[in-house]
């Protein structure tokens, strides 16, 4: 199938300043996507016009209304998961692949998405796109790359000495990345970073090779620290995720880890762990460099946002 014959989508939960899911949508337009589909999880009146009117675009206010019938669920990703299932099963048929991502994630490739999408065989049912992790606080360029699981004194602890050996792949958040899933499969049930088809997980499975899912999960420090309480207790720092080295002799959870951070030492401490793990700076770059895992994806979201959506400024 040729790439201009293959059509895709996105679809998103979205709770975010109308600048951020402005740059969201840019972003994925200037892609390709033929179809955008955004649940706003909180009211944007700034941002929700300019979506409506965009012919591309299908967006949806999870208001009373919304959830009148099912009830609102109080965990975000049973929200963004039942978001996602109900494009996918009524919305998407438009589209031959579906991708379910955040409002602070952005595709890259190195060609033409679609054309990696038509090159895939029929029986892929689910594509993955993996993560790189911005660095934050600088120009949004720089981004780290997945170390690969290592015992004590691999990759991860040179690359950070204090906070690695409790780090996942030396990442603070999720290091599964996203599913692009093929429209049209009676029963598939997408998850957040999954799909289910009966009691398959994932079936028909590939990894998408020349693309990578740019995922600003701290974009500077204030934003992190600002994030933090709510990631710590129901986001992806919270209590019940598993360590990042389960069979290792006293393992901890990043939930373990920051919360002794910060009984020590305070909003100092967790700062410490923020310079070294998370901050832009050359010493961290010049080590991601040394190990192959520096990424500079230059993605010009102001630029975008500016073309698609000129009345945002």
């Amino acid at each position: 199938m040729s790439h201009s014959a293959v059509k895709w989508g996105v679809v998103s939960t979205i709770k975010a300043e109308a600048a951020e899911i402005l740059t969201f949508a840019a972003h994925y337009l200037d892609a390709g996507a033929h179809r955008l589909f955004l649940y706003l999880d909180a009211p944007c009146p700034d941002a929700y016009p300019l979506l409506k009117a965009h012919p591309k675009i299908r967006v949806v206010d999870c208001d009373d209304r919304y959830w009148q019938q099912k009830g609102r669920p109080a965990r975000h990703q049973v929200r963004q998961a039942s978001n996602a299932n109900r494009a996918y099963r009524r919305q998407a048929k438009d589209v031959s692949w579906l991708l379910h991502c955040d409002v602070d994630e952005f595709l890259w490739s190195d060609s033409l998405p679609a054309s990696r999408l038509a090159a895939l065989p029929p029986e892929t049912l689910c594509a993955r796109v993996r993560p790189v992790e911005a660095l934050a606080g600088g120009d949004g360029t720089a981004f780290k790359g997945y170390v690969a699981p290592a015992r004590r004194g691999g990759p991860a602890d040179q690359l950070y000495p204090r906070f690695g050996r409790v780090l996942r792949g030396g990442f603070l958040s999720h290091v599964q990345g996203k599913l692009f899933v093929r429209t049209g499969i009676d029963g598939l049930d997408l998850r957040i970073h999954n799909a289910f088809l009966g009691e398959t997980e994932n079936p028909g499975a590939a990894e998408l090779g020349g693309m990578e899912l740019c995922h600003f999960h701290a974009a500077d420090w204030q934003s992190w620290i600002s994030h933090y309480r709510y990631r710590l207790q129901k986001g992806s720092y919270r209590a019940e995720l598993a360590p990042a080295r389960p069979h290792e002799p006293g393992r901890i959870t990043t939930h373990q880890l920051l919360s002794s951070i910060e009984s020590d030492q305070g909003e100092a401490g967790l700062r410490t762990f923020f310079d070294e793990v998370c901050a832009d700076s050359p010493d961290l770059r010049d080590r991601l460099r040394a190990a192959g895992l520096l990424k500079i994806r230059k993605l010009d979201l102001d630029r975008k946002r500016r073309k698609h959506f000129p009345e945002s400024g």
